[in-house]
């Protein structure tokens, strides 16, 4: 059998679950029907996903401090220079590949704060290469928004355009891509690869438990000059809602999904400040999930929150900081249960809560059929890119005696 080479790419092992959630699916599939493949990765955290995945990685960026902001001359000279150097770094890394595979991940948005020349350019150089080099290069299953920034907007529909083959999470991200020029008559749009991950199994909650997901939420690309004010407002609506929550004798399981919320989650700790309310360790979608199962509700901010707690079936209520997570719970049913992020009013969030509670077997039922119909989505689109990407060893398999 064909040893097929594949690499995946991205921001791994860097902290974000919901970006290695996207990876483990994406190997699950690899493993499962291509154990043929030979796999590595040029990711974020090398060590990180070798200790998890198993699989050979290597960092993305030459320079360290990529995603630091440099201010001295030194720190800004070595960013320039690493630009250069990746450049070189990721065409020989594409080039011994037969196939790379973008796992996942908003990789063309910027509905958080994002520098042209961090991720967007990494991402440009990927494509690049591979068109250069014969490599195909898939964005499977990514999440995209319209783009504001000028240089951003350029890099992210250039890198688009270059990609041998794109497939989107949601119809909006499908949407974006095509009005920025972008022909997406050929691409699919199934739901977020999460979705192939194994569901927990459901626990009772004997103590009426609720999950609140939190972030450190300063707003978008385009909010920066009011980050403070909106994160601010995040926190304080938030931690309100908590202690509503406590003062009607509810637990509190605090939930993040990157490091960076530790921040949140400790002021949440000191202010509400009652052994009520207990902060969870996760370290995988799988954590998260889990949490989400033994709970009666769920209130959350980040996407891949979103993602575990309708993939868990337990009612849920959306902080939404962006239009995928409208997006997200409309497609699963729930799409009257979401609050601006950017604008907490924790009186109506309550009162969305109850509402959400008082439907809570409905929707239960209603998630129920959902996410088998997305698993079957997700299972026929990983067909789909078996024959796309694997044509020759899927031909090989089949001929074989």
């Amino acid at each position: 059998m064909t040893r097929v080479r594949v690499g995946v790419f991205g921001l791994l092992g860097s902290g974000n679950l919901g970006n290695d959630g996207s990876l483990e699916a994406v190997l699950g599939h690899l493993r499962a029907e291509h154990p043929e493949a030979v796999v590595d990765a040029l990711c974020g955290g090398p060590e990180a996903v070798t200790a998890r995945h198993r699989i050979p990685a290597t960092r993305l960026h030459w320079y360290r401090g990529e995603y630091r902001t440099a201010s001295r001359a030194g720190a800004i000279a070595a960013k320039g220079v690493g630009k250069l150097v990746d450049a070189v770094r990721t065409a020989a890394w594409v080039r011994r590949h037969d196939v790379v595979i973008v796992p996942g991940m908003g990789v063309l948005e910027a509905t958080l704060p994002l520098r042209p020349w961090g991720f967007p350019y990494a991402l440009f150089l990927l494509c690049a290469s591979g068109r250069l080099l014969g490599t195909r290069v898939a964005l499977v299953g990514v999440g995209a928004a319209p783009v504001a920034d000028r240089p951003t907007r350029a890099l992210v529909r250039r890198a688009a355009r270059l990609a041998a083959y794109r497939s989107y999470r949601d119809d909006l991200s499908r949407d974006a891509m095509r009005a920025m020029g972008v022909d997406t008559a050929r691409d699919e749009v199934h739901p977020d690869l999460a979705f192939a991950l194994p569901a927990p199994a459901a626990t009772a909650s004997p103590d009426g438990r609720v999950c609140v997901g939190v972030m450190d939420f300063h707003g978008g690309n385009d909010d920066r000059s009011r980050a403070e004010e909106i994160h601010r407002r995040y926190l304080d609506g938030t931690t309100r809602f908590v202690r509503a929550l406590v003062e009607d004798g509810r637990p509190v399981r605090l939930l993040t999904g990157d490091g960076v919320d530790a921040t949140v989650v400790a002021a949440i700790l000191e202010a509400v400040d009652s052994p009520l309310v207990t902060a969870a360790r996760t370290a995988s979608l799988a954590d998260l999930m889990a949490e989400a199962a033994a709970a009666d509700a769920v209130v959350a901010t980040r996407y891949h929150n979103l993602v575990c707690a309708l993939k868990a079936g337990t009612p849920t209520l959306a902080l939404s900081y962006a239009a995928k997570s409208d997006a997200l719970m409309e497609q699963m049913g729930l799409g009257r249960y979401c609050h601006p992020a950017r604008e907490v009013d924790a009186d109506r969030l309550i009162e969305q809560f109850r509402e959400l509670e008082k439907h809570a077997a409905e929707l239960r039922r209603t998630l129920a059929e959902r996410n088998l119909a997305a698993t079957r989505r997700l299972e026929a689109h990983f067909t789909t890119l078996s024959e796309v990407l694997f044509p020759t060893t899927d031909h090989a398999s089949r001929e074989a005696p």
